[in-house]
């Protein structure tokens, strides 16, 4: 069998079977039994991927990037907070595709879109934002660690040649196009988990 072939075969298998079932398991573990799920977006900070998970089995799995200090919850600690989230809010309806947003609100400029390991100067938030509340007091709720009130999001970003390395200031960051697929997709009310 060509290597190419066996590559796909094994990549397929494990998503299908072995590696679905880890990534089913984990979520499991956290969530409690008041807490089920239909859908739910599971960010693991470790594999930096997003898998969109439809009645208990992976649909799609998106490259994203989580911050570049790490995990945590301060406030202005510009890191990723860990735990149970919901979709709290969406921006972006009528976006152009890599439009620049500042406050939430289009003001007609497209962001240069890097594709290599460029560091953009002005950290732009592009495209689409779920803006994400979280759910667990103590954890991402409350005084000075609430995700909400840290403006944590899921968005779109000019600097997509960095996706799949931890690079954010706190957010979870995707390519344009996936960020307005996923958009089109999920609803206000969603699940996200942060692992």
């Amino acid at each position: 069998m060509d290597l190419k072939l066996m590559i796909s075969f094994f990549s397929l298998f494990c998503y299908n079977s072995y590696c679905q079932s880890d990534i089913l398991e984990k979520i499991n573990q956290y969530m409690s039994e008041k807490e089920r799920y239909e859908e739910l977006l599971f960010v693991s900070i470790e594999e930096q991927k997003m898998y969109r998970i439809e009645s208990k089995k992976i649909t799609h799995i998106y490259d994203i990037s989580t911050s570049k200090y790490g995990v945590g919850n301060k406030k202005n600690s510009n890191k990723t907070p860990l735990g149970l989230h919901i979709i709290k809010e969406k921006h972006g309806d009528n976006v152009p595709i890599n439009g620049r947003m500042v406050g939430r609100v289009f003001y007609g400029h497209i962001a240069k879109i890097y594709s290599d390991s460029t560091i953009s100067k002005t950290d732009d938030i592009t495209s689409r934002i779920l803006w994400l509340e979280g759910l667990e007091h103590g954890v991402n709720k409350g005084e000075n660690i609430d995700s909400y009130e840290r403006y944590i999001y899921i968005h779109g970003t000019s600097e997509e040649g960095r996706i799949g390395i931890p690079s954010s200031h706190g957010c979870v960051r995707m390519k344009n196009k996936d960020v307005i697929d996923l958009y089109k997709e999920v609803s206000i009310g969603t699940f996200v988990l942060i692992l």
